[in-house]
C-alpha cells in the first residue's frame, strides 16, 4: 500500500461505480411506479379554488390523474365546465 492510497483512499473502478448508480436509479424507478404522488389531491383542490373564482363549478367535475407509460409520465386534468348562459 502506497502512502498516496493510504491518504486518499482507494479509488473504485468506474464499472463498479456505474453499476451502483444504476442500481440506485432502478430502485428509485421501481419505487416510483408503485405509488401515486402525494400532491395530486392538493393539486385538485387548488385547481378547484382557482377555477371557482371565475366559474361556479362542482368539485366532482375536476379529475386529476397521473398515467405512467414506460419512461413517460402524463398528468391528465379533466375539467367539466358548465354551459355558458346567454
Amino acid at each position: 500500500m502506497s502512502l498516496m492510497s493510504l491518504l486518499l483512499g482507494e479509488k473504485k473502478k468506474t464499472a463498479s461505480v456505474a453499476k451502483e448508480r444504476l442500481q440506485i436509479i432502478l430502485a428509485h424507478e421501481r419505487n416510483g411506479r408503485t405509488r401515486s404522488p402525494d400532491y395530486l389531491p392538493d393539486l385538485q383542490r387548488e385547481l378547484l379554488a382557482v377555477i371557482s373564482k371565475y366559474v361556479a363549478i362542482n368539485p366532482a367535475d375536476i379529475k386529476v390523474q397521473l398515467d405512467r407509460q414506460d419512461n413517460l409520465e402524463v398528468l391528465e386534468v379533466k375539467i367539466e365546465l358548465p354551459e355558458a348562459t346567454k
